[in-house]
C-alpha cells in the first residue's frame, strides 16, 4: 500500500479469517483504494472511548461503499488478535463491517479482541492482517495534526487535518521466510 507517508507492506491471513482478508482483497483487486486515505488517528489525547485504543483508521470515502458489509469474524474463531501493526475491520453493529473502512493498531489492543470491552457487544473487532513492513509511516500518520473541532461526537478531534492519500494498492508475491501464511499487498 502506497501512500504519500510512504510504503505499508502487510500480510493478510486468508486462512484464519477468510472472510474479512477477502473482502480486503477485493477491495485491493478492484483499485478502491487508490485516492482512498487514512483520515483518522485515535490517541490517548483525543480518544472518547473506553479502553483508550491507539490506531489509525483508513479507506474509501463518503457513504456509498462500494461493496456490501461483510459476516463478522470475532476473534475467538479466527484466533487473531489486535497486536501492534494489525490490521481490522472498522465496524458500528456486528454485519456492518467492511473494507470499505479498516484500521491498523498501534502497540497491543486487547480491548479490541473478543471479549474486550471496546465494543459494548463485545464481540470485538475482525483482525485479518498484520503489517510487515512500514510501521514507521503508520506512527507518522498516528502522530500527524487533527483538527480538535472537527467531526461528529465519537470521533470529533480525530479527523486529520490532512488526510494521507493512498495512492495504490496491489497484491505482491510474498517472500518466502518473511511473510507468514496469507497474502503480502504492497
Amino acid at each position: 500500500m502506497v501512500t504519500e507517508q510512504g510504503t505499508i507492506v502487510v500480510a493478510v491471513d486468508l486462512a484464519h479469517a477468510p472472510v474479512s482478508a477477502g473482502d480486503f482483497l477485493r477491495y485491493v483487486d478492484r483499485g478502491l483504494y487508490a485516492g482512498a486515505s487514512f483520515y483518522r488517528t485515535v490517541r490517548r489525547d483525543n480518544d472518547h472511548g473506553t479502553p483508550q485504543i491507539e490506531v489509525i483508521q483508513g479507506g474509501v470515502a463518503g457513504d456509498d461503499t462500494p461493496a456490501p458489509p461483510v459476516a463478522h469474524e470475532t476473534t475467538q474463531a479466527s484466533g487473531l488478535r489486535h497486536h501492534d501493526g494489525t490490521l481490522s475491520l472498522a465496524r458500528g453493529a456486528v454485519g456492518t463491517g467492511s473494507a470499505a473502512a479498516f484500521f491498523i493498531c498501534i502497540g497491543e489492543q486487547p480491548g479490541l479482541d473478543f471479549g474486550g470491552q471496546r465494543n459494548p457487544d463485545r464481540q470485538g473487532f475482525a483482525a485479518f492482517g498484520q503489517v510487515l513492513e512500514g510501521m514507521d509511516v503508520v506512527r507518522r500518520i498516528h502522530g500527524a495534526a487533527t483538527d480538535p473541532a472537527q467531526g461528529e461526537d465519537y470521533v470529533r478531534g480525530q479527523l486529520l487535518v490532512k488526510p494521507v492519500r493512498i495512492l495504490r494498492a496491489e497484491r505482491v508475491e510474498p517472500a518466502p521466510q518473511a511473510v507468514p501464511p496469507g497474502v503480502a499487498l504492497r
